[in-house]
């Protein structure tokens, strides 16, 4: 912990980003519950409670060959001040949801948000290696990691208690309050770069971005690889989990708090024990762990404490493959390319999510298990350590 809080004493823009960052995730997982809250009160079906969870990341993925082209063009400050606003005013919106007539608009809301806080995170996620060191990188990224995981800790636990206490219709307004905060934190902000001026169109960068990945395909398995952390999406399934079998023994707002937290517990833990530890050679026993643990998690799902146990271990390894592996992409591509590489990145890792989240509707239509669907995920992760494998030992790459 010493080595991050040295980091960002060195580094103030990163410091006040990372204070951003812990305020405006916090507040996200305030109306995450209280939607899905809202949706087993409204007795939708598992469809519709699987493309919520899709609605999250379709955003991204629609937006991504732009998003790219649009950063590395523009100053970063000016558009994730937009981008923050834009948050405010949607979350603000989620107030008119009260029928399952709206479920429409839900979709819409949902999308919006998640436009503007997916264009917010590649910008940012860009903008790091420009303004840091490479040997700050990593760190960085698990800083990152870890405000995500503990205000997702944090923020599930407690909304949980605040959806069951209050309603979700103040937990939608808690979490605009918070989005109004970090834009005005963003605002205090000194953030002025040269951006490298192109003089080619929108149409133009983007041809340029697939002949450059086909100049290079390390980065194309790069992203590949960063993208099986996507097969951890798991909101879907959680609340499937609830409904079926323990919305009869706690209430669902506190079930929902209680099991995210407890994963986020180890998305918090994993990368202070795991983070120096990793290498290259190493990451392929981290997919392994990954494996293990949702396929042990499979096996205890219709007991609601052991259940809550294996959910820690579940998120033990996934920051640092996350962290890890997006910072492997980061240091083996050309900083021309960093918007936009770093943009296609975030589009793959939303389409594994979107399949997730659709993966696990289907199968519940079918009629399949919640335990069935999470044997289909954490198998997933085993494909991914061969894959990796693979890679290391065939292509040259740069050690984190």
């Amino acid at each position: 912990m010493n080595q991050y809080l040295s980091l960002l004493r060195q580094e103030p823009v990163l410091a006040r980003l990372s204070l951003i960052q812990l305020i405006s995730y916090f507040g996200a997982w305030f109306s995450n519950v209280a939607i899905y809250t809202l949706l087993i009160q409204l007795e939708v079906s598992a469809v519709i409670i699987s493309l919520t969870a899709a609605m999250h990341f379709v955003a991204g993925i629609v937006q991504a060959p732009f998003s790219g082209t649009i950063i590395d063009r523009i100053q970063p400050k000016k558009l994730m001040l937009f981008l923050l606003g834009l948050e405010v005013i949607a979350t603000l919106c989620l107030l008119s949801i009260a029928t399952l007539h709206d479920i429409w608009f839900l979709f819409v809301l949902i999308f919006v948000r998640m436009a503007a806080a997916s264009f917010y995170f590649t910008a940012e996620m860009s903008l790091l290696p420009r303004i840091l060191p490479p040997n700050h990188l990593q760190k960085a990224n698990e800083i990152h990691s870890i405000i995500w995981s503990f205000s997702y800790t944090l923020g599930m636990a407690v909304s949980g208690f605040v959806v069951y206490a209050v309603g979700v219709y103040i937990a939608f307004l808690l979490d605009a309050a918070l989005f109004v905060l970090s834009l005005f934190l963003l605002y205090g902000v000194e953030l002025n770069l040269k951006l490298q001026q192109s003089q080619e169109g929108i149409l133009e960068m983007m041809r340029d971005t697939f002949r450059y990945l086909k100049r290079h395909p390390l980065a194309l398995h790069l992203i590949l690889v960063h993208a099986f952390v996507g097969l951890t999406t798991f909101d879907a399934l959680i609340a499937l989990m609830v409904d079926q079998y323990y919305a009869s023994i706690i209430a669902v707002s506190l079930a929902l708090g209680f099991l995210n937290a407890s994963r986020a517990l180890g998305l918090v833990f994993g990368p202070m024990i795991l983070g120096n530890w990793v290498n290259n050679k190493r990451l392929v026993y981290l997919f392994i762990g990954q494996a293990f643990a949702i396929l042990l998690w499979a096996l205890v799902m219709k007991n609601f404490y052991l259940s809550l146990v294996l959910s820690f271990f579940v998120g033990f390894f996934t920051t640092t493959l996350w962290s890890y592996t997006y910072t492997l992409l980061q240091k083996n591509i050309e900083e021309k390319y960093y918007g936009r590489i770093v943009a296609y990145n975030d589009m793959v890792f939303l389409l594994a999510a979107t399949f997730t989240s659709l993966s696990i509707g289907f199968f519940a239509k079918q009629g399949f298990s919640v335990e069935f669907t999470a044997i289909f995920l954490g198998s997933g992760f085993l494909f991914a350590a061969l894959y990796f494998y693979w890679i290391n030992a065939s292509k040259k790459l740069q050690e984190v």
